[in-house]
């Protein structure tokens, strides 16, 4: 939720299925006090108005819990807040319900149940990542495999895993949370983000002593995320030796099945998108007229995309200095599934539009 003001308007919007929606415009006069008791709930500092603020609010009924988190940004209009819904019992934490097909889990599943290795999940902001994470945790989360992590918030919490927060007032950095959680005896670590230098070098260096490391970065594809870590400082040795995985994803809109229709186009239209020739003649693929249960946009829901690119032993032969386009062309030789290509099998599945696809893997090839 984005409440927003402007020069004499004050506007709220909702983002649903990653799509921002206007939703209505309270009279500017009630912008103080709406704000206002938004963070008299978030426990922030209501005299504040000059500088961001983060707090959150817990709101709980009889047998439901709902985590918001609170954002408030001076502008120079006033004080502008976002709202972030966290619904635990909303979300799910189940690898093969998240959109991961069984080719997918075929290459994760192995690389969870390794017993040493660096695993990084990439995308941008909102695409999941986090989700992906924490279902990855839930698969580990038995008696017999402790589970330590550090994030910046905590956003769900798994009963059976040690969850620390990050608190730079106090020291309590990932970096240093992370020195300190090889002395606590873990089987499995995840660090929310890998923000730093000196953060990916200290999971690198903890996924060479024993322990299976997950984490997030910010990367276009799997091929990407290697030249990150070497433009970052990591060695090329060590991610040699450490990186088992990276899981690249997008989150799409699924076309909403009260309104699905279905229509012919021929393979051959698919083509430029990166799909490969089958021998199909024609496809019967959909798209959603629009109803009032997608509020009149013919999608409703999202799943994820993913590309995931095992580190195998051609790769980590690669050398010293690869480029991007060097480590993508061995990992589609090695039999990665490109994202766009995976987005693609979703379209021909019916369960997502090639619009929809386009609009998420714009910066994709």
């Amino acid at each position: 939720m984005h409440l927003e003001p402007f020069q004499g308007v004050f506007r709220v919007r909702f983002r649903i299925d990653g799509i921002l929606h206007h939703v209505m415009t309270p009279p500017p006069r009630f912008r103080a006090a709406i704000v206002s008791r938004i963070k008299i709930m978030a426990d922030l500092d209501i005299a504040e108005h000059r500088r961001a603020q983060d707090g959150h609010i817990r709101l709980r009924s009889a047998d439901h819990e709902v985590d918001v988190r609170v954002a408030t940004l001076p502008t120079i209009f006033g004080e502008s807040v976002v709202l972030r819904i966290l619904d635990r019992d909303a979300s799910t934490l189940d690898l093969a319900r998240l959109g991961l097909d069984a080719a997918a889990l075929a290459h994760f599943q192995p690389a969870l149940r390794a017993q040493h290795g660096l695993i990084l999940v990439t995308g941008p902001t909102g695409s999941g990542k986090t989700t992906t994470l924490y279902a990855a945790l839930q698969t580990l989360n038995t008696l017999g495999v402790k589970i330590l992590t550090i994030e910046d918030p905590v956003e769900y919490r798994l009963e059976g895993v040690s969850q620390v927060q990050v608190h730079e007032e106090a020291g309590r950095t990932f970096a240093t949370a992370l020195r300190s959680f090889l002395r606590a005896d873990p089987d499995v670590i995840m660090v929310g983000k890998m923000r730093d230098a000196d953060t990916i070098q200290a999971a690198t260096r903890a996924a060479l002593t024993g322990n299976l490391v997950l984490s997030t970065l910010h990367a276009n594809d799997g091929a990407s995320t290697v030249i990150r870590l070497l433009d970052m400082g990591v060695p090329a040795f060590l991610i040699a030796d450490a990186l088992r995985l990276v899981v690249a994803q997008r989150l799409v809109r699924t076309i909403c099945a009260a309104c699905r229709e279905g229509y012919e186009v021929s393979a051959d239209s698919l083509e430029p998108y990166g799909h490969t020739p089958t021998g199909h003649g024609t496809y019967t693929l959909f798209r959603g007229r629009g109803c009032p249960r997608c509020d009149f946009t013919g999608m409703k829901g999202r799943v994820g995309l993913y590309e995931l690119m095992p580190v195998t032993r051609p790769m980590r032969e690669l050398g010293k200095g690869p480029t991007v386009d060097e480590v993508r062309a061995l990992a589609r030789e090695e039999g990665m599934l490109p994202l766009r290509r995976a987005a693609l099998r979703k379209v021909i599945d019916g369960i997502t539009s090639v619009d929809e696809v386009l609009r998420v893997t714009s910066d994709l090839t």
